[in-house]
């Protein structure tokens, strides 16, 4: 069935492979444009429009002797959609097409309301939970004083039962007296302290950065050791009173950041 779908493989594998006469697309041996990344797009629109998730893709063999080439210029075109998080490959089985990335909300909402608005079923493990004193860092933060009791709220994030991410929240002892209690078993924090404690989040700020998972991590994400990932910091608001700060590892191969650009009146783009 995937060999078929190689065959009629169109839409914008197009730009950079040949059209035959039969319909089907080639790579084009005479275009100044790589034959791998034209091998690329072709698999590219192959995944996009005709294979679901963790369906098989032809044998590198098969595409070999299909579109005239090199094992090793299969390998690289596969290789470069591996590396993107589009195909994944399981040993002595074969590559299969990899679960669409979730595009990563730029706007304050639960991993819970966000997972469930995607259709997919949040899930949570407690990794640990205690009371610290606020470091001179985290004080300012939340604009606490230094050695203030701070929650730390450890957990691993699942959605549908698949790590996505390790997150660490701090919130001050006097904002939630007694969460350290609270169940979060299938719940969101958020709620929870809208429900118990009366505090609304309204605002927050967030950075993202690309970093490498460290060993522990990884483990928890089912990630292989210095795997790339997105490290977050977000401060969460309740009014002016900054109530959370998280720190959280995200698997960068199954988030994407999404934004919508403008250019702003009376100005113009600029190269």
């Amino acid at each position: 069935m995937a060999s078929a779908g190689l065959g009629g493989a169109a839409g914008t594998a197009g730009s950079s492979g040949a059209d035959g006469a039969d319909g089907a697309v080639r790579i084009d041996h005479q275009s100044p444009v790589p034959k791998y990344f034209q091998l690329r797009e072709i698999l590219l629109d192959l995944v996009e429009s005709e294979l679901g998730a963790d369906q098989v893709i032809p044998s590198e063999r098969e595409m070999s002797s299909r579109f005239g080439l090199s094992r090793m210029t299969v390998r690289q075109a596969v290789d470069h959609l591996v590396s993107e998080g589009r195909l994944y490959r399981v040993q002595g089985k074969g590559t299969f097409v990899a679960r669409p990335k979730i595009e990563m909300p730029l706007r304050l909402a639960s991993f819970t309301e966000d997972m469930r608005a995607r259709g997919l079923e949040p899930g949570s493990r407690d990794l640990d939970r205690r009371t610290d004193s606020a470091s001179a860092h985290l004080a300012r933060a939340l604009q606490i004083e230094p050695g203030d009791p701070v929650h730390v709220i450890e957990r691993l994030r699942t959605a549908d039962g698949i790590p996505m991410a390790v997150e660490r929240s701090h919130i001050p002892e006097a904002v939630a007296p007694g969460l350290a209690d609270e169940s979060l078993a299938d719940r969101s924090l958020y709620d929870v302290l809208a429900a118990t404690y009366g505090v609304l989040l309204d605002r927050g700020e967030q950075t993202i950065e690309a970093g490498i998972a460290d060993p522990a991590d990884a483990a928890l994400l089912e990630l292989p050791g210095g795997s790339a990932v997105l490290l977050l910091q977000r401060r969460s608001f309740a009014g002016d009173r900054p109530v959370e700060f998280a720190v959280s590892t995200y698997r960068a191969d199954r988030y994407q950041l999404h934004v919508a650009l403008e250019v702003p009146r009376n100005a113009s783009p600029r190269g």
